[in-house]
């Protein structure tokens, strides 16, 4: 390994990390351990359509976990395939869950101890939370394909608090204000409360409609959920042809899964050379904590992602508004157009050149004027 590599990943001497050895592993690591799935430390995957599973024996199907660098602490992310005309075993867990339906068809069963049982059936593109402590069971509607999806879960934050699996998995309590086994619990639809969709399943994320979100920049739109009653939280953005969002950092654990269209993110962190992603559907972006990363239209229709994550990637201001929306002008966490890198403009225009595309930013960059503050004044030393 060579000492850039080195210095990248903090890696130090046999002799310090010695001393560390017993602190290595956590409970949560050595649950996934004794499931017989490898971590693969990812903060990209290509395509999770192909990404290698291997068999899952306690649940019934086949899977792999993808970390990214805090997953010890704070969420994770796995991805699991259902075998054709086949099911997963029934679970529960003290843990909260987002799943997105990556292919195929299927149902869902969910049922309390109280007896109270609800069914639903899903497609490629649904989104859904699994309430918390509920029994729940995975179907494959077919006989001859597979079916796949990608979780987001609590489950490190949990099993490192509690250090019992048994616990974790097999505690008879409802938490009926969570899931009361209402017949229209994962019914599609839901009120709309300014950016949040309140509801608990999305059939059909990548034609879901959106709200225009300006400050993130591009005309994009935006809508976010909160499911199952749960601290786990998600959001969908796009972005037009020919255009790319604003940079923002934020805290760890944001598994950001492309729905449609192509293009390219930039990740660094600050102060750091920029690192380059390509992406199209499929693909899953997993920005390390207060990294910067940018994301880059690069196809001839618009750029769809759906973003896991646990509520402490929101650092948020005194009013609740997540710093990765304020301008760092005025102490938030997002790079306005005006500040950003003339190699980001350059990058992205040579970038559509071979594609025969030009950027469509001029409107953009114009809009921002109206709200940008001022530049802040720059002191003597």
């Amino acid at each position: 390994m060579n000492d850039d590599l080195k210095r990248r990943n903090a890696l130090v001497s046999e002799a310090i990390a010695s001393k560390f050895a017993t602190e290595k592993a956590t409970p949560y690591t050595r649950w996934v351990a004794d499931e017989g799935l490898d971590i693969i430390d990812a903060m990209y995957v290509r395509n999770l359509h192909e990404v290698e599973l291997k068999p899952w024996a306690r649940r019934g199907g086949r899977g792999v976990f993808l970390n990214h660098d805090a997953s010890r602490t704070s969420n994770d992310c796995y991805v699991c395939e259902i075998a054709p005309g086949r099911q997963l075993a029934p679970q529960r867990q003290l843990f909260e869950e987002m799943v997105y339906i990556l292919d195929g068809r299927g149902s869902t069963v969910v049922w309390n101890d109280a007896g109270a049982k609800v069914s639903f059936e899903w497609k490629a593109g649904a989104i859904f939370a699994i309430p918390l402590n509920t029994w729940h069971q995975h179907f494959n509607g077919s006989g001859r394909d597979a079916a796949r999806f990608v979780s987001v879960t609590n489950a490190p934050v949990i099993l490192n608090a509690f250090g019992d699996v048994d616990f974790v998995f097999n505690t008879a309590h409802d938490f009926e204000n969570r899931f009361a086994g209402e017949s229209n619990y994962f019914a599609n639809g839901g009120e709309q409360k300014g950016l949040l969709l309140d509801t608990n399943f999305v059939a059909d994320a990548i034609n879901l409609p959106l709200v225009a979100a300006k400050e993130r920049g591009a005309g994009g739109g935006h809508i976010r959920f909160s499911m199952a009653k749960g601290s786990m939280n998600s959001h969908i953005s796009q972005f037009p042809v020919g255009t790319y969002k604003k940079a923002h950092a934020h805290g760890p654990g944001a598994h950001v899964i492309v729905l449609s269209g192509e293009g390219y993110s930039l990740m660094w962190p600050e102060g750091e050379a920029q690192q380059h992603f390509e992406w199209r559907e499929g693909s899953m972006i997993v920005p390390p904590n207060m990294w910067f990363h940018q994301h880059f239209n690069t196809g001839n229709a618009p750029a769809r992602y759906l973003a896991f994550k646990a509520e402490g990637v929101s650092i948020r201001n005194a009013q609740g508004v997540p710093k990765a929306w304020i301008s760092r002008r005025v102490g938030g966490h997002q790079i306005d157009y005006a500040d950003e890198s003339p190699q980001i403009r350059a990058g992205f225009a040579a970038a559509l050149a071979p594609l025969g595309l030009q950027p469509r930013m001029d409107a953009a960059y114009e809009a921002e004027l109206a709200d940008l503050p001022p530049a802040p004044v720059l002191r003597p030393a």
